[in-house]
């Protein structure tokens, strides 16, 4: 495993720079208390006041972290003839550096909680904890630590909007991934990271995060070097090298846009709070943040 996983690395061309203790400096209660504070400014629902708020909160503190942010604004016009104002947030460290690796999540929340147990509540936006708050908040931690030490590589922080808004149950898939999409489909010229990963749903209570399957068919190389990093950090109990299934989510779009593209995603063990009311913050743990966001900083360095 760790001489697949050195292959890897010299294949991506990645110079491994910094000890590892530079690379477990990641804060974790802080990193949980963002995610207190996204849940706290309500549903960040397309034209709900939370998202607003949330934006705004989210511009302010990257800016004060890495070394150019930059803004996607731009509309969505969904299948019920909506428009929705999203915007994307992008937060470079290293920016001209053309070495680079994205990181990316997805920072919205669902406006309809359809797999709550009480069906009263389902029309009900989630509060989004887990999905949606706690990969915002492990990437914020991310910039933190990299302000501190900075990256030996250009690294790249996307924060996209419009990922839970519609149905993930329909062939067209148009309202959602939209921000993911949106990315996609206006890279800068040459535009082409070493890999990157997306970071979903990563701070249940004794999750579990199994290899996504359509991550292991297309970038199986970044998958490997993602596990085995985790596993020399001793997060193996964590993420196992089992087949966890094919997920649609904000990878998809990278990937069709030739970016190596992988998805960390804690589902299985959450799937009893997904798209519930009841996806709150204590249902995470602090610790298992702080290990995903050591792992997180670990592949930078």
């Amino acid at each position: 495993m760790r001489r697949a996983a050195a292959v890897v690395a010299a294949a991506l061309g990645v110079a491994c720079h910094g000890s590892l203790s530079e690379a477990q400096r990641f804060d974790a209660a802080q990193a949980m208390s963002w995610v207190r504070f996204q849940v706290a400014a309500g549903p960040r629902v397309p034209g709900m006041p939370g998202h607003r708020l949330v934006a705004e909160w989210l511009e302010r503190e990257l800016k004060a972290r890495a070394d150019s942010v930059e803004l996607q604004r731009f509309a969505h016009v969904t299948a019920a003839g909506d428009t929705l104002a999203l915007v994307n947030v992008i937060a470079r460290f290293r920016p001209a550096d053309p070495n680079r690796i994205l990181y990316v999540t997805h920072w919205d929340t669902r406006p309809v909680a359809e797999r709550d147990p009480d069906s009263s509540k389902r029309n009900q936006p989630i509060p989004g904890a887990n999905d949606g708050a706690s990969g915002t908040a492990l990437l914020l931690g991310v910039a933190d630590a990299l302000k501190k030490t900075p990256p030996a590589v250009g690294v790249d922080l996307l924060f996209v909007d419009g990922e839970d808004y519609g149905s993930f149950e329909t062939d067209s898939l148009k309202d959602v991934l939209i921000g993911a999409r949106y990315f996609a489909q206006h890279l800068p010229a040459g535009y082409r990271p070493l890999f990157a990963v997306l970071w979903d749903m990563i701070a249940g209570r004794d999750q579990v995060i199994y290899e996504e399957g359509i991550s292991m068919e297309r970038a199986p190389e970044v998958v490997e070097r993602v596990w085995s990093t985790a596993e020399s950090l001793h997060l193996g109990a964590m993420f196992r090298p089992v087949d966890g299934g094919q997920i649609i989510d904000d990878h998809v779009p990278l990937l069709q846009a030739g970016i190596r593209a992988i998805d960390v995603i804690g589902y299985e063990n959450y799937k009893q709070w997904h798209h519930t009311l009841e996806d709150t913050p204590d249902k995470l743990s602090e610790s298992v943040l702080g290990d995903v966001g050591r792992l997180a900083l670990a592949l930078l360095h």
